[in-house]
C-alpha cells in the first residue's frame, strides 16, 4: 500500500509535483501501490556531529525507515537514486544553500523537519516554490532557554556583575539588590520561549508584559501576563525593567530594536537578546550603553557568530556576552530526537504533524 503523508489536508499536482494545499484530500505517498520500499530519510548532522551510529538506529527504530547520511556540504554518498527516493530530511545547522542544494537533487521530498527552532535559514524561496511542510524544534529550547533568562535577570537585579568587579578589586563594599517581586519584565515575542520565561518568573511575582502577534488568542497558562500588540512595543520598553527579545527572525523583524526602540527604553534599563543577532542593531547599541541611554546588556546572539576576538563588543561598558550559549543543556538532544521520531510516526501514520511552520509568518 502507499504510504499517508502529512496533514492538514493537502494534494499534490500532479503537473509540477507541488503540494496543493488548498485543494483538499488526503496527502498520500506518490509511491505505486505495493511498494515496500523503506522511507528514505536524509540526514544531515545533528548536534554537531554526522548522523550514524546510535543517532541513526534511533530514527530508524520506526519501522521501514532508513537514515541516509548527508554531509555539512550537502553531498550524499550513496546512489543518487537513492537520493532522488527520499521523502523527508532531517536538518541540522547547514547553511540556507546547503540545504536548497539538497532539495534541489531530491524530487520526491515532502517534509523538512530542523533541529533548530529558528527557521530563518529554512524557509527559502526554493522551500516555498516547493512547497515543501516544515517543521521545527519549537518547544524544545525554550526550558534552557528561559532559565539562561531567569538567571541574567537575577544576576541584574541582585548587582552580579559589579559584585564580580568588586572582587576583582579586593573592595568591601555590599549593594542592594532588588527582588524580582519588585520589577517589571518586557518579553518581545510571547512564542514558545517567551511563554516558558513567564511561567519561570511566576513564582517571583514578578510583572511580565509582552507583545504578540496575536494577543487575542491570551497568554496560555500564564494567566498574569498583559499582552501587548505587535504595535505596543514602545509602551513595553517605556515600561519594562528589563526587556526580553524572544522574537523569531523575519523579514518583518530584522532590525527590531534599533536607536529610536533603545531611547524608548528606561535609564536603568537592562535589554536581553536570546533570539537572534539581527534583531538588533549592534552599532546602535554599543552608541545607547557609551552614552547611558540604558544602563546594560545581555547577548548571547549576534550579528556574526562566532563573535570575532576583535569585536569591538567585547569592550562595551556594562555589557555581558555570552557564546550563543543559553539554548544548550544536558536534556535538549533526547527532547529533540523523541520530537522528530513521534513526527516521523505521525508521518508514517498520516496524522497531522506537530510543530508545523507557517511559511507565510516565516515561524
Amino acid at each position: 500500500m502507499g504510504r499517508p503523508g502529512i496533514s492538514p489536508v493537502s494534494r499534490r499536482d500532479p503537473r509540477s509535483g507541488a503540494l496543493d494545499r488548498a485543494a483538499g484530500g488526503p496527502l498520500l505517498s506518490d509511491r505505486a501501490g505495493g511498494d515496500e520500499s523503506p522511507l528514505i530519510v536524509l540526514a544531515t548532522p545533528l548536534f554537531g556531529v554526522p548522523i550514524a551510529g546510535d543517532l541513526a538506529r534511533r530514527i530508524e527504530s520506526v519501522g521501514g525507515v532508513r537514515v541516509v547520511a548527508v554531509s555539512p556540504d550537502g553531498l550524499v554518498h550513496e546512489e543518487e537514486e537513492i537520493l532522488r527516493a527520499a521523502e523527508v530530511l532531517a536538518r541540522g545547522n547547514i547553511p540556507a544553500s546547503v540545504l536548497d542544494h539538497v532539495i534541489a537533487r531530491a524530487p520526491r521530498l515532502r517534509w523538512v523537519h530542523s533541529f533548530l527552532a529558528g527557521v530563518d535559514r529554512v524557509v527559502t524561496p526554493l522551500t516555498r516554490a516547493r512547497n515543501l511542510t516544515v517543521t521545527n524544534a519549537r518547544g524544545v529550547f525554550s526550558p534552557p532557554i528561559a532559565e539562561y533568562v531567569v538567571m541574567m535577570c537575577l544576576a541584574i537585579s541582585r548587582h552580579l556583575p559589579q559584585l564580580l568587579e568588586l572582587q576583582r578589586e579586593r573592595t568591601w563594599q555590599p549593594l542592594q539588590g532588588t527582588e524580582l517581586g519588585g520589577i517589571t519584565v518586557g518579553i518581545v515575542g510571547f512564542g514558545s520561549i517567551g511563554q516558558e520565561i513567564a511561567a519561570r518568573l511566576g513564582p517571583f511575582g514578578t510583572r511580565v508584559i509582552a507583545t504578540r502577534r496575536h494577543p487575542e488568542r491570551g497568554p496560555g497558562d500564564s494567566t498574569k501576563v498583559k499582552l501587548l500588540p505587535l504595535d505596543g512595543l514602545d509602551q513595553l520598553l517605556g515600561e519594562a525593567d528589563i526587556v526580553v527579545v524572544t522574537a523569531p527572525l523575519t523579514d518583518e523583524t530584522a532590525g527590531l530594536i534599533g536607536a529610536a526602540q533603545l531611547q524608548q527604553m528606561r535609564e536603568s534599563g537592562w535589554l536581553i537578546n536570546v533570539a537572534r543577532g539581527r534583531l538588533l542593531d549592534e552599532t546602535a547599541l554599543r552608541a545607547a550603553l557609551e552614552a547611558g541611554w540604558i544602563a546594560g546588556a545581555v547577548l548571547d546572539v549576534f550579528n556574526d557568530e562566532p563573535l570575532p576576538p576583535d569585536s569591538p563588543l567585547y569592550g562595551v561598558p556594562n555589557l555581558l556576552i555570552t557564546p550563543h550559549t543559553s539554548w544548550s543543556s544536558d536534556r535538549v538532544q533526547e527532547r529533540s530526537l523523541d520530537l522528530f521520531i513521534d513526527n516521523l510516526r505521525r508521518y508514517r501514520a498520516g496524522e497531522p504533524l506537530a510543530n508545523i511552520v507557517d511559511l507565510d509568518a516565516g515561524y
